[in-house]
């Protein structure tokens, strides 16, 4: 079953995603077309996985600025700005939703000659792009990727990073694609907090491509490592520092220490975009929190902590560049050195 997580109505007037706080119990899909839906659905976690993010992002601007399109240029670029700083606050962290708001942006900037009308259809075309470019962007990445698994091995993997959080899928799209080409992996899904990410949509979505998994819990990784059933693994990135710190869902940073003990390889896939040659180490990426009650009650009957309990419940850690094996992109496969070898990615 192919899941398409994000796509306009058949007007233009809506982006329709799937809710994934619903998932894996019930399919449902938003069709949003407010400042406000579109916030909360990126701050919720309803829609969610950095290259997705930026991708709805884009759509979003383009559907709201369909509703202000007959003003004069200097109120709609007023509006459309107050409008991309607002959703941008929803979830920083992610820098592909700064890129994909910069490049609408940019549209409108470069076209203030033309009528408005006409700048929104060129945001509607610009924010069309951004998808087409992830789908081909996710496709080179499996593809790189595939060739540093073989059939047989065991892959634990962190967070959710298969087609609901981009277009194809980027750290486990490698083992969906092997699937197809009849590849056997055994995956081990860490449940990642928050939300479960993990539990609810990587094992959904391996499950569904055939692909052999099994769920554990985030500090059960250290014994299957142990155990030798762990061969490589393949997590994803919100924000990649120049230096190769890489911010990613929270609890990454905990594998990519526990594989370095065990001389298990740690491979980041995602795309260039994702890459922030202006921030310089991992110490400049700001890490959001989110609300206790995700600690406390959000999965329980009743509350799992004393009531006044103090919780500290952070999204992403961000883990050492030493710590990392390589980093897979559109563009190839990058080792360190990364600050180096990330300017010469960006020459080429």
């Amino acid at each position: 079953m192919e899941l398409e997580n994000i796509q306009l109505s058949a007007d233009e007037k809506k982006v329709i995603i799937i809710d994934q706080t619903q998932l894996p119990n019930r399919l449902v899909y938003l069709e949003l077309d407010e400042l406000e839906d579109c916030y909360q659905a990126i701050k919720k976690l309803q829609i969610r996985g950095a290259p997705a993010i930026g991708i709805f992002a884009g759509y979003s601007m383009y559907v709201l600025s369909q509703k202000y399109a007959d003003l004069p240029y200097e109120q709609f670029l007023d509006k459309f700005r107050k409008q991309k700083e607002y959703l941008y606050a929803s979830r920083p962290t992610a820098v592909n939703l700064g890129w994909a708001l910069k490049r609408v942006e940019k549209v409108v900037l470069d076209n203030k000659d033309l009528p408005v009308s006409e700048i929104v259809t060129l945001i509607g075309r610009e924010a069309k792009a951004i998808h087409q470019e992830d789908i081909e962007m996710c496709l080179k990445i499996c593809e790189y990727g595939l060739t540093l698994l073989k059939d047989g091995d065991g892959v634990l993997t962190h967070c959710n990073t298969g087609p609901l959080a981009t277009s194809r899928g980027t750290a486990i799209g490698p083992l969906l694609l092997g699937a197809k080409r009849g590849y056997k992996f055994h995956v081990f899904a860490d449940e990642t907090r928050p939300l479960l990410q993990g539990a609810r949509l990587t094992t959904f979505e391996l499950m569904n491509g055939g692909v052999d998994v099994t769920l554990i819990c985030d500090n059960m990784a250290s014994l299957v490592m142990k155990n030798g059933w762990v061969n490589i693994c393949l997590v994803g990135c919100d924000r990649i520092a120049a230096n190769g710190d890489f911010a990613n869902k929270i609890g990454t940073s905990g594998v990519a220490i526990l594989a370095k003990h065990y001389g298990i390889p740690v491979y980041s896939l995602g795309p260039t975009s994702t890459i922030d040659m202006d921030c310089p180490d991992g110490d400049h990426i700001k890490i959001e929190l989110r609300d206790p009650e995700e600690i406390r009650t959000m999965w329980y009957r009743e509350p799992m902590a004393p009531e006044g309990c103090d919780c500290y419940n952070p999204s992403f850690d961000v883990t050492d560049h030493s710590l990392i094996t390589g980093f897979v992109t559109e563009k190839g496969i990058v080792y360190p050195p990364f600050r180096e070898n990330f300017e010469k990615l960006f020459r080429e």
